[in-house]
């Protein structure tokens, strides 16, 4: 009996521990705009162009750094990054309306670092603000791409979480 007990909690460890492992974990990001909202012109390329503010809650007490990712699923070629940063300290739990957090940042679909706001060619397109808890630095250079990005990552993600709004064009 005491061995079933034994390995049934070791089972329930290892579930635990492999679900944190593949970023199970859960973080909270939030904004100006509520999930699943509308982003606000001023973010887009309509308007300013400008990064949100980004709140960032419930970190890993564990997390070496964190890393963030703006991107369009619904982009005519395919997903789309807006914005990536990593490197970022894990003590950051905001990042201010129109600045980056301080870390390195990678290279856009737009072909820059930093922010490119919503700006669809047509119809409604969902952005995903995501960020991520890591176990470790990212040995990148600046202006690295996406796929980079994900290939470092890979293995290495402790939380995540992310916040969606959607944007369309006036025309």
């Amino acid at each position: 009996m005491q061995k079933a007990i034994n390995a049934c909690t070791l089972a329930i460890a290892l579930v635990a521990l492999a679900s944190f492992a593949a970023g199970g974990a859960r973080m909270k990001i939030t904004s100006s705009f509520q999930e699943g909202g509308n982003i606000p012109s001023k973010f887009t390329c309509d308007g300013g162009d400008s990064s949100p503010p980004l709140q960032i809650a419930e970190i890993p007490s564990g997390a070496k750094s964190l890393v963030l990712v703006v991107d369009d699923p619904d982009a005519p070629s395919g997903l789309f990054t807006h914005w990536m940063v990593w490197n970022i300290s894990p003590q950051t739990n905001a990042i201010a309306e129109g600045s980056a957090p301080k870390g390195v940042q990678g290279t856009s679909d737009f072909g820059k670092s930093g922010y490119g706001g919503p700006c669809p060619p047509s119809g409604t397109h969902r952005y995903y603000f995501k960020i991520f808890a890591l176990d470790r630095e990212l040995d990148l250079p600046p202006g690295a791409k996406r796929s980079q990005l994900d290939a470092a990552m890979k293995g290495h993600v402790v939380a995540q979480g992310q916040l969606m709004g959607r944007y369309s064009r006036k025309k």
